[in-house]
């Protein structure tokens, strides 16, 4: 047999109870796309649409996401489908032409942040946006050394991921990047965040490298979700710009109004960073992303560097970001964030009560993170148990941190009190069964 013959029989045996249907399907995919993708669950779910916080798979049975943050406003929101289908009937082409909407985008979104922020550069993906942040902090600054969490996840180009430790020990890090302790745990959160970010600028220098910038998720997701106290960024990122770097920002997963507090994470710290990088929601499943600077970071690249991207910007991928703006505004998703995430957040507290699996619960907004643990210790066998069970159940969920034992859960943003009914309802039914 060959070993793409070996690895689909391994990989179709190792996914639980599929239909034959289901298993072909599983054998079909490792053979055209290869060892390297993954699927979610034991048992993969074979999902065909999407509506607001629902998602059906080939039965027609429907499973509540309260997982996909790309889907930002909800599955196939008839607004933004409506202004991706109405601008790609009429022209899609590139930045490089004179055209209306990739400005009209930029003024709109750029009303959003900080004056001090008033450049926005287009890109296809988050990876994108990071990558070409990459490239400006190096031109300002001079420097190479970057500082990032210990299971910081920033994309998957090249560099970029040499700066996403979360991707396994498979992909190294990158010989000048340098990791640091999330900011967990009890006493001066903000102080302590910053001595880690100063050992590490230290540690640069003591190498001949210099600093070049600090890459920080506002919400830390794939380290298991710190979102508190509000301001505690605020030491670290005057650490690196006292040693010349640059704070950036990465709001591609709490961005467009998901802690419900602001607009973006980084606003709950009382600061404005260097460079912004935005990407999953900004499109509500359509692939635009964006990288928001300061001018004069901007201008040594800018000067010495032409930028550009054939599908970053175009036409249809403007006036669907458009699309997905109007309807955060229009909607007032931003609100529903903040009430509904507290709501959802007095819910799981509740349940804590009655389950000793259920550690610290962190939250903002519609973004939790649910430690699950046993006899005190985190455990990601019970976690697993719990996302598989939930899918089972018809919920969609995942897991995150670097003991893989935090629920992560991050719903469309037009997530409801009822949905919260639903979840909770569920994880109770699970809980008991695990």
């Amino acid at each position: 047999m060959t070993n793409t013959g070996q690895m689909v029989n391994a990989y179709v045996a190792g996914r639980g109870n599929l239909s034959a249907e289901d298993q072909a399907l599983v054998a079909r995919r490792a053979r055209a796309l290869g060892p390297a993708y993954r699927l979610f669950y034991e048992t993969p779910v074979h999902l065909v649409r999407g509506e607001g916080v629902w998602l059906y798979d080939k039965d027609g049975k429907a499973y509540l996401d309260t997982y996909n943050n790309v889907a930002s406003v909800g599955h196939c929101h008839p607004h933004v489908v409506a202004a991706t289908a109405r601008q790609a009937a009429v022209f899609a082409s590139h930045t490089r032409y004179l055209h209306d909407s990739v400005l009209d985008y930029a003024e709109a979104l750029l009303a959003h942040f900080p004056s001090d922020l008033s450049h926005l550069m287009m890109t296809c993906t988050g990876s994108e946006a990071n990558d070409l942040a990459y490239r400006i902090a190096c031109a300002h600054t001079g420097g190479t050394g970057f500082i990032v969490t210990d299971n910081a996840y920033h994309g998957v180009t090249h560099t970029i991921a040499g700066m996403s430790p979360s991707l396994g020990t498979g992909v190294p890090l990158g010989e000048h990047v340098r990791l640091v302790p999330a900011p967990k745990g009890a006493g001066d959160v903000g102080a302590d965040f910053a001595a880690g970010v100063q050992a590490a600028i230290d540690d640069l220098l003591r190498h001949g490298i210099k600093p070049a910038a600090l890459f920080v998720d506002t919400v830390f997701s794939s380290d298991g979700v710190f979102v508190d106290p509000a301001g505690f960024l605020r030491p670290a990122a005057e650490a690196i710009r006292a040693a010349g770097g640059l704070f950036i920002a990465d709001e591609v997963q709490p961005g467009f109004g998901r802690t419900g507090e602001a607009m973006w994470g980084f606003q709950r710290h009382g600061l404005i960073p260097d460079m912004v990088s935005l990407g999953k929601p900004m499109g509500n499943g359509y692939p635009v992303a964006g990288l928001v600077i300061r001018p004069e970071v901007l201008a040594a690249f800018g000067s010495k560097a032409r930028y550009f991207n054939t599908f970053g910007g175009n036409a249809v991928a403007a006036a669907t970001a458009m699309a997905v703006l109007e309807v955060v505004q229009n909607e007032h998703l931003q609100d529903n964030a903040r009430v509904v995430g507290a709501a959802f957040a007095e819910g799981l507290r509740g349940l804590a009560s009655n389950f000793d699996c259920l550690g610290q619960l962190r939250a903002v907004g519609l973004f939790l993170g649910q430690d699950i643990i046993r006899d005190g210790a985190p455990d990601a066998t019970l976690t697993g148990r719990i996302v598989n069970g939930l899918r089972e159940a018809r919920v969609l969920i995942s897991a995150t941190g670097p003991q893989a034992h935090v629920l992560k859960i991050r719903p469309p943003l037009v997530f409801s009190m009822q949905n919260v009914d639903t979840f909770l309802t569920a994880f109770e039914g699970v809980l008991r069964k695990v």
